[in-house]
């Protein structure tokens, strides 16, 4: 009777205490000043994401720029490839001048094709921008990931789930949850064209509350995700919020790391 209006929280506890673990190796492995003074929540708003071009490649080659660019790693050498015409071979180990993110990075022009970190895209995507995008930050959170000086939390089994994370710590999580679907493509001569959603291994909603940990670390308004976020995760991500209100030893945990 006494219980009649509590509310279950959000997310299953296991699931919470792994997305705060996840956060707390992002944030060691990965920068704290960075994230909290350069890292921007991107939006998928044409102010983020500006102009545009003639040919499939070209749009894949400025999406990732501009992806690069919010992920602090605009010096990073890379090359962008259609999937279909790709036989991938990666390079043993990716050159970076400089620092690993930031300012400090030093564009090297000079890097040859194969010194390069191959970025492959669907061009059926082209007109799914949301997805493009988030498809391009999961594949950078990899290799930087894979970059850390202390192994993640958990199983490395769970690497596609991690990464997940730190893609939404790099400020992609309003794209990540709109987009957080199987892939699914299908075309029809009397409709619009193809239709596609990115893999996702998490949830909309363990996103959604890794985008929740994200805002209130650092000071962003629930309004200003909300008018972006999709009408379906609005309600949810409102009582991401709340529950956190009631992990302040957590939050200031992850701020002391700052």
């Amino acid at each position: 009777m006494f219980g009649l209006f509590n509310r279950e929280p959000p997310l299953d506890e296991p699931s919470v205490e792994w997305l705060f673990d996840v956060y707390g190796w992002t944030l060691r492995n990965f920068g704290t000043d960075l994230f909290m003074d350069d890292t921007l929540l991107v939006l998928p708003t044409n102010r983020y994401f500006p102009g545009s071009e003639s040919s499939v490649q070209g749009m894949a080659e400025l999406i990732l720029k501009q992806v690069k660019h919010y992920a602090n790693i605009s010096h990073w050498p890379t090359r962008v490839v259609d999937q279909n015409s790709c036989s991938l071979e990666q390079p043993a180990q990716l050159a970076i001048t400089g620092a690993l993110r930031g300012p400090e990075g030093v564009v090297d022009e000079s890097v040859p094709d194969e010194q390069r970190l191959t970025i492959t895209y669907d061009p059926a995507l082209i007109n799914s921008p949301e997805v493009m995008i988030a498809s391009y930050a999961h594949t950078l959170a990899h290799y930087l990931g894979s970059m850390a000086e202390e192994e993640p939390p958990g199983d490395r089994d769970n690497w596609p789930h991690i990464t997940e994370v730190l893609a939404v710590y790099m400020g992609f999580g309003v794209l990540f949850a709109n987009s957080a679907f199987n892939v699914k493509i299908s075309s029809c001569g009397s409709c619009q064209g193809p239709v596609a959603d990115r893999e996702s291994f998490l949830s909309q909603y363990d996103i959604t509350y890794a985008l929740a940990i994200f805002c209130v670390l650092k000071g962003i308004s629930a309004g200003e995700v909300k008018r972006h976020l999709k009408s379906s995760l609005r309600p949810y991500f409102k009582l991401c919020l709340k529950d956190l209100k009631g992990r302040k030893d957590k939050l200031e945990k992850l701020r002391a790391l700052a």
